[in-house]
């Protein structure tokens, strides 16, 4: 039988702060000392993933408008090929963003103490 599970808003003030107190010795750090910077940063990250995948989802919709019109095995490979090069041409660029605006929060993070 599963036990329950309590309700983290019902506990009261000084439970809570020890619970944080377990998170943070389990592995999560000390999230009190994160930067506005920082967290900038991993929202400007998290919104760059979101937008990029939007665009690749359209990239794929127009692929498969592309198949369904195609004439002939010849065209049907052609236009695969496209997309394969352009979803590798796209990917390799969002990785070089990606890894640098990952270096940007971390070093924003490392210099911004508020």
């Amino acid at each position: 039988m599963a036990s329950k599970t309590e309700n983290q808003s019902d506990l009261p003030q000084g439970a809570q702060l020890q619970k944080l107190a377990e998170l943070q010795e389990a592995g999560f750090g000390n999230m009190v000392g994160l930067s506005t910077a920082w967290l900038e940063a991993l929202g400007d990250i998290g919104s760059e993933v979101l937008s990029f995948m939007a665009e690749r989802v359209k990239e794929d919709v127009k692929t498969q408008h592309a198949i369904l019109h195609c004439k002939n095995v010849s065209e049907l490979q052609n236009i695969q090929a496209e997309f394969i090069q352009k979803a590798l041409e796209q990917y390799s660029a969002e990785t070089g963003k990606l890894v640098r605006m990952s270096n940007d929060a971390l070093a924003s993070a490392g210099s911004d103490k508020n």
